[in-house]
């Protein structure tokens, strides 16, 4: 599968982080991961973020991970450029994980300096220069520190984007009033296409309003269109249509921060008949109330 052409970056506009569906034994559901990725290139979606949190790679085996991206790169069949994350807790298994991606024919990486000992600034930063050597794809600094509990300066990200092939960043999205600042003040320090993007999707349109290159979309994976004009309209920086459309997404982002992001995901999909598939124990699924404000909340959308 030919990748993207050489200077051209997969970590811009919408990059949608679809759930990966399962079953209970941890084996991936390679046709009912088709149909969610055709949903995403149908909707015209900048890339898509394959094994993120939201589609739960801790939770699966090597083999697994790697016949979902094997899967996802015969589905979307050069569409749409795919981020895979190769998180994990040693640094030799990370390296693989990217070794695999590549062959795979991903175009792109996602690294979480994944932990039980706490680490430290160092330690990422050799974790990250071991994992880029070991790959010729570009990768994207994951700062999720609510689920790594780590969490990256800007001097840190600096740093790593020196390395060769470390080409992003996904941080955690700062509140709308701090936003404008917090994204001129990183990309000032960064090299000049170094792309800086945002997760915490409650959060992230402000930023791309702001001059953020990316969103890294949780709901993006399960509503592409909804996600995508959104996206669009704070890249134009029509901020009445962004701030229009951004209200009806507000019940499902207070459901997110009440009942985490994934929880929420994979009821959507239920709802919206996308695939049976349940998050992997020890996470449960919503109760019968959970399931009911989702599902009132996908009614008050448009479309």
């Amino acid at each position: 599968m030919a990748r993207m052409a050489a200077g051209v970056t997969p970590f811009r506009g919408l990059s949608a982080f679809p759930i990966t569906p399962a079953d209970a034994a941890g084996r991936v559901d390679t046709g009912a991961l088709a149909g969610l990725l055709e949903r995403l290139a149908a909707a015209g979606v900048d890339s898509v973020g394959l094994l993120g949190s939201t589609g739960t790679y801790a939770y699966l085996t090597r083999a697994e991970r790697r016949r979902a991206v094997e899967a996802a790169v015969e589905a979307l069949g050069g569409r749409v450029p795919v981020i895979v994350g190769a998180g994990a807790l040693r640094t030799d298994e990370a390296m693989s994980l990217a070794g695999d991606a590549e062959a795979a024919g991903a175009d792109g990486l996602l690294l979480a300096p994944v932990s039980y000992t706490p680490l430290t600034d160092e330690e990422v930063f050799q974790h990250f220069a071991a994992v880029a050597g070991a790959t010729g794809l570009p990768v994207c600094i994951y700062n999720n520190p609510s689920t790594t509990h780590f969490t990256f300066s800007d001097d840190l990200v600096v740093r790593l984007s020196a390395l060769p092939r470390v080409a992003a960043v996904k941080n955690p999205a700062p509140a709308p009033v701090e936003a404008k600042a917090v994204v001129q003040a990183l990309r000032a320090r960064v090299p000049a296409g170094f792309s800086v993007g945002y997760s915490a999707d409650w959060h992230s349109p402000d930023a791309v309003l702001a001059g953020a290159d990316a969103w890294y979309s949780v709901l993006g994976g399960t509503l592409p269109r909804t996600c995508l004009a959104l996206t669009r309209a704070a890249q134009a920086g029509d901020e009445a249509e962004m701030r229009r459309i951004d209200a009806t997404l507000h019940p499902l982002w207070d459901l997110f921060r009440r009942h985490g992001s994934i929880r929420v995901v994979f009821a959507a999909a239920n709802l919206l008949g996308l695939t049976d598939a349940q998050p992997p124990r020890p996470v449960l699924p919503l109760d019968e109330a959970g399931r009911a404000a989702v599902a009132q909340a996908l009614a008050g959308l448009d479309g």
